[in-house]
């Protein structure tokens, strides 16, 4: 099929499902990370759309994966998602068959379509940038080749994974060569001194069908699925389907079920100011800072204190402001919710999950 426009054709998968546990108090199993508004006014998942939709042109061609116990809340924040476009996933089973899904869904009446995959809670703070490599990745799927977008690495990290990117195809696109999994600080600094390695983003751009017929390929059980899927989708029981099919398909990332596997990739490198907002430390750095790099509400006092973090969302915060005053202290992050107080230094925020540890062993699940 040819399109008048490069954009024409164009779908999103935005990838929503995942358990709160990194920003408790104010994440929860039923409220996790994409339904918050961390870096700014809107849920992440609110500003992930927004970002896009300059190249869709209209929410018909976003598509949103998540799982049963977040339809509500996500219906709540993308009130003008079509219903049509929410694929229920009965049962968490990683990426792989929630994007083939997709992409056998678009596939059904535009074999030849683009999808775009994104995670709904990621952060962009140079969105034009961001665009246009979007619009790079689009036209080097449209030739047949999977791609990944890539992220210009500002330190050695070892909690994201690589990609080796080979010589250049056209100008912002190059030969995929290997992925690397999670490194040591060791290897991550070599990787990163190399120039070679960029982070691995977890966004992807194909033709549907070009994934479908490397789901086919290399995910057999999943492609099976798909099968079936469709076949229910033509009779109009494709939910009954699914609910019955999908929890037994293995459970495996986009990455190493296919990805990995593939021939040949393409990858296109980005540098937009991306961040995986994977911590509250991560939030203070993106937010607006006031003097001596202090973030918080209006309400919040700070006395003879330094990069402190915080955050008020008692749900009648608007119109019953609690005033919180911290004096003497310095890189705290303090986030208060309606039934949950936080209080950890900035540098230990990765153990944030110890309190939902220890909130479950204690049997308190309504909180976690």
């Amino acid at each position: 099929m040819g399109y008048s426009d490069p954009m024409d054709g164009l779908h999103v998968l935005v990838l929503a499902g995942g358990a709160g546990t990194r920003f408790w108090p104010a994440s929860r199993a039923a409220l996790p990370k994409q339904l918050l508004p961390l870096c700014g006014d809107a849920p992440m998942i609110v500003e992930t759309v927004r970002r896009v939709l300059p190249l869709v042109r209209d929410m018909g061609s976003i598509w949103v994966a998540t799982g049963e116990a977040l339809v509500e809340p996500t219906r709540a924040a993308l009130p003008e998602l079509r219903l049509d476009r929410m694929l229920v996933e009965p049962a968490a089973r990683n990426t792989a068959p929630c994007i083939a899904w997709a992409a056998a869904s678009v596939a059904r009446t535009d074999p030849d379509a683009v999808m775009l995959v994104l995670p709904s809670d990621h952060h962009i703070t140079d969105e034009p940038e961001f665009l246009r490599v979007l619009e790079r990745a689009v036209a080097s799927a449209r030739t047949g080749v999977i791609t990944t977008i890539v992220i210009q690495p500002t330190r050695p990290e070892t909690g994201f994974g690589y990609i080796e990117r080979g010589d250049a195809i056209t100008e912002g696109v190059h030969h995929g060569v290997r992925f690397v999994e999670k490194p040591d600080r060791a290897t991550a600094e070599a990787l990163v001194a190399g120039g070679r390695h960029l982070w691995n983003g977890g966004m992807f751009v194909f033709r549907v069908r070009d994934m479908v017929d490397a789901v086919r390929a290399h995910l057999p059980a999943i492609a099976e699925a798909l099968e079936a899927f469709d076949r229910a989708a033509a009779t109009g029981q494709e939910a009954e389907v699914v609910a019955k099919l999908f929890p037994g398909l293995p459970s495996v990332s986009i990455d190493v079920g296919v990805m990995e596997r593939l021939p040949r990739f393409a990858v296109v490198p980005g540098d937009f100011g991306w961040s995986d907002v994977g911590s509250w430390e991560a939030a203070w750095e993106l937010a607006e800072k006031g003097k001596h790099d202090n973030h918080g509400p209006e309400h919040a006092i700070f006395v003879a204190a330094e990069r402190n973090h915080v955050v008020d969302l008692r749900t009648d915060r608007a119109t019953a402001p609690r005033t919180i005053a911290i004096i003497g202290v310095d890189d705290l992050v303090v986030v208060e919710t309606d039934d949950g107080l936080l209080v950890v230094p900035r540098g230990r925020a990765q153990d944030v999950r110890l309190a939902v540890e220890a909130l479950r062993a204690r049997g308190h699940h309504h909180l976690v």
